[in-house]
């Protein structure tokens, strides 16, 4: 069973979950100027948690015919045959089960939210079989994060910074179209659609270049908005400079690092900006 458990997180990449929770706790810790209970602390981890393992399980599901096709991906959990798929069904339904639990615990808002916030994550799987888009609508996906931690502090979305909001949308899909260059090419004979199979690596690139500028400049904006101050902008500092780093190590022709730029520099963007975040309203208030 312990094995069984270990194929599933690795088949999820649960490891990922540090690009959302972070700024899931940036809108809380914002909402509430410092820490929030315990109670509510915990429900937002574990609906980020649930929320985040029903939807890659969904994806691996509804993409389990192109994984196995495409080289790179054939030996995923499922196309291995590591992982069945009605076990990878239960995995989703009790992962989606947990999101709703715990975001019932937090507030009736809250609750209200978390079909649209759940659904959208389901619809991205299916995207890029007719939008090239798709990127866009995992950032907007991912989005939710900040604005559920919000919303399960205060209960409302007043006074929320949707700067922030827009800001994880284009960082996200910044970072997923250099990703998505790994299958530009299958995608082209699969039919399916993203930013490096309809612009090429090079249009990609420049692309990814020109919505990780727009990310920054609207976490600057956050900071402004919610009268942050130093800490929070030297963090904002290490975000410019890992943003600037992955562009520099990864190229539309050597994609031999990708797996650092996505996962090493943007789990520190999202890591600093929490900490820088949590820092500044310790010391300031």
């Amino acid at each position: 069973m312990l094995t069984k458990i270990a194929t599933l997180l690795e088949m999820i990449k649960f490891k990922h979950t540090v690009f959302a929770l972070p700024f899931a706790l940036i809108g809380a810790f914002l909402a509430g100027g410092g820490i929030p209970d315990a109670a509510v602390f915990a429900w937002i981890i574990l609906a980020m948690i649930g929320a985040r393992t029903s939807a890659m399980g969904f994806n691996r599901i509804v993409d389990r015919r192109f994984d196995r096709r495409n080289p790179r991906t054939a030996g995923r959990a499922i196309p291995a045959g590591a992982v069945k798929l009605r076990e990878a069904w239960v995995m989703v339904i009790l992962a989606a089960a947990l999101f709703f639990f715990a975001c019932y615990n937090l507030n009736r808002l809250t609750l209200l939210i978390s079909p649209f916030a759940l659904g959208l994550t389901f619809f991205y799987s299916l995207t890029k079989r007719f939008t090239w888009l798709c990127h866009l609508v995992l950032g907007a996906a991912l989005a939710f994060s900040p604005l559920g931690g919000w919303v399960a502090v205060n209960g409302s979305l007043s006074g929320y910074p949707y700067v922030l909001s827009l800001g994880v949308l284009f960082w996200v899909a910044g970072f997923d179209t250099v990703y998505a260059c790994l299958d530009a090419d299958f995608d082209r004979k699969a039919g399916l659609f993203s930013l490096p199979a309809r612009f090429g690596r090079e249009g990609a690139f420049k692309l990814a270049v020109l919505l990780h500028v727009i990310a920054f400049i609207l976490f600057a904006m956050t900071g402004y908005l919610m009268n942050l101050h130093i800490i929070y902008y030297l963090g904002l500092a290490v975000t410019a400079g890992a943003l600037f780093y992955q562009h520099l190590i990864v190229n539309p022709k050597d994609l031999s690092r990708i797996s650092m730029s996505f996962f090493a520099m943007n789990g520190l963007i999202s890591l600093t900006l929490f900490a820088a975040t949590w820092l500044d309203l310790l010391i300031y208030g």
